[in-house]
């Protein structure tokens, strides 16, 4: 307990320079509240008891603001940089060293069974406000821009920002738009914007025809 305790906050003296000393993280860093949290309910959950899992789980978002599913899967080294609204579902995985800001939801799309939610490979930064929705992987050193929207997997060692997220980086070389690498397909990833733009244009469409047909019936009377 001590010796994971001890690697937790030498991750955030790492990784945030406004950390000035040990008790000052251990007092106020709502990262590691959670995290440690986490690590108790995760134990509970693994032995089948769902509902102290739970009831951690719940009391730790409360206090921090952050909410980890106890049947999460969480690697060495993450550290949640202020972390209010951070939301990281039951089947998540999440690799070695990650780095999360805060307004993350790695979550699911609602249509999925069993494994609903995304695999974070090592070394990956999810920028704040991004989304990352759905049961598929996230390759090591992936970088995703802040309020991103991901949809889709993303291979090892690229950036991807906008929504849906897009590949801008690979291999430290800019993608060009036409580029699409053999890991990801981002032509096909549906654009939620545009799909409710589409479907409000013909809610509109049905409505103008209904009341031509009504001014029809009128003028008819």
């Amino acid at each position: 307990m001590f010796k994971s305790l001890r690697e937790d906050i030498a991750v955030i003296k790492e990784r945030d320079p406004a950390a000035r000393n040990t008790l000052e993280i251990l007092l106020t860093y709502s990262s590691l509240k959670a995290i440690r949290a986490y690590r108790k309910a995760h134990w509970f959950y693994n032995h089948g008891f769902f509902t102290i899992a739970r009831i951690i789980s719940q009391h730790a978002r409360n206090k921090t603001g952050i909410e980890i599913h106890p049947g999460a899967q969480i690697g060495k080294g993450l550290f949640i940089d202020h972390g209010m609204g951070v939301v990281i579902g039951e089947t998540a995985i999440i690799g070695d060293n990650c780095l999360i800001y805060q307004g993350v939801t790695l979550g699911g799309t609602g249509k999925d069974k069993g494994k609903r939610h995304p695999t974070l490979g090592d070394n990956v930064l999810v920028g704040s406000g991004a989304k990352v929705l759905g049961p598929f992987k996230v390759g090591n050193n992936v970088k995703i821009a802040a309020n991103a929207v991901v949809l889709n997997a993303i291979p090892d060692n690229c950036t991807a920002v906008g929504v849906p997220a897009r590949i801008v980086k690979q291999n430290g070389e800019k993608v060009s738009e036409k580029k699409v690498t053999q890991e990801i397909d981002q032509i096909h990833i549906p654009d939620p914007v545009s799909q409710e733009l589409c479907r409000l244009q013909h809610e509109i469409n049905k409505l103008n025809k209904k009341i031509a047909q009504m001014n029809q019936a009128k003028d008819e009377l």
